[in-house]
């Protein structure tokens, strides 16, 4: 697995979202740190990607690509996430 940090995964979440949610805040459900998804620390592998907060490690969010072009988008770990007008 490789670590990262959260601006690994501003491709990917234009590609789901529609925008890149990277320099959105977020709060951790677990410790309540609230921080941009960007700071977080990012572990990527071939069975997919887990986000997990820099200062509990409890998990954020996940995202999982199937070969058919599928996607799952999990946010365990968040209570919040900022998304801004245009």
């Amino acid at each position: 697995m490789t670590l990262l940090d959260g601006n690994a995964l501003a491709g990917r979440l234009d590609d789901l979202l529609g925008w890149d949610a990277t320099a959105s805040e977020v709060r951790c459900t677990h410790c309540g740190l609230r921080d941009l998804l960007a700071t977080a620390s990012v572990y990527a592998s071939a069975m997919g990607t887990v986000v997990r907060c820099r200062t509990c490690d409890a998990v954020l969010l996940t995202v999982v690509d199937a070969p058919d072009g599928r996607s799952w988008l999990g946010m365990p770990g968040l209570t919040a996430l900022e998304m801004r007008r245009r």
